[in-house]
């Protein structure tokens, strides 16, 4: 509409620009079609983010005042995110919660982990959705929205998400896959402006 878009990023593209990142990123494709506005000139419209090789939905504000009311609506919580994973092994319970600390990593400026260098909280629900020999698909809530965190969280429980170069396991047992098995699956929030709820489902590719 005039205030906002949501998108169902593919993999293989970034959310916005960064020093790591060649290419072209979602947020800078909407700005050029005058979809994506307010905040950092690098990132216009971002409200939250998507890693590069993880598919599914996120919001983009169209304007600063649109921006910043859902920003608002992130810090306290209130924008619902769900992904679906698939993690390798199974955790021990039908559903659980992960909270630790995620920083940088001080060996590798682009990896995340736990209680490394300005270290912030980070709470990841999850819930069971179907159990495979040797794998698990899980349904999880992201608590916080801090860089690479489902896939630091549950790399550090040693149920690490298949297809994930960075926190996976460094054996082939990929599944065939070329990226992450994480998706996001459903965002729901409230409006800024015509303070109506909206919810949004995308199915696993």
């Amino acid at each position: 509409d005039d205030y906002l878009v949501v998108v169902d990023k593919p993999v293989g593209l970034v959310t916005h620009a960064a020093p790591s990142s060649k290419g072209p990123s979602l947020a800078g494709i909407l700005a050029a079609r005058g979809m994506a506005a307010g905040g950092d000139e690098d990132r216009p419209g971002i409200v939250h983010r998507l890693d590069k090789e993880t598919s599914g939905l996120l919001v983009v504000a169209r304007d600063a005042e649109t921006l910043t009311a859902l920003q608002k609506q992130m810090k306290k919580r209130e924008i619902e995110r769900e992904y679906v994973a698939l993690v390798h092994g199974r955790p021990p319970s039908m559903a659980g919660r992960i909270e630790a600390p995620i920083g940088r990593d001080p060996q590798n400026r682009t990896r995340r982990m736990i209680d490394g260098i300005g270290a912030r909280p980070a709470t990841t629900h999850f819930e069971l959705v179907e159990a495979f020999p040797e794998h698990t698909l899980l349904a999880v809530h992201l608590e916080t929205g801090r860089t690479h965190q489902i896939r630091v969280h549950f790399g550090a429980i040693k149920y690490p998400i298949v297809g994930d170069p960075v926190y996976g396991p460094s054996s082939s047992d990929r599944l065939g896959l070329e990226h992450q098995a994480l998706h996001a699956h459903r965002l729901a929030f409230v409006h800024p402006v015509n303070g109506e709820r909206l919810e949004f489902t995308s199915p696993v590719p």
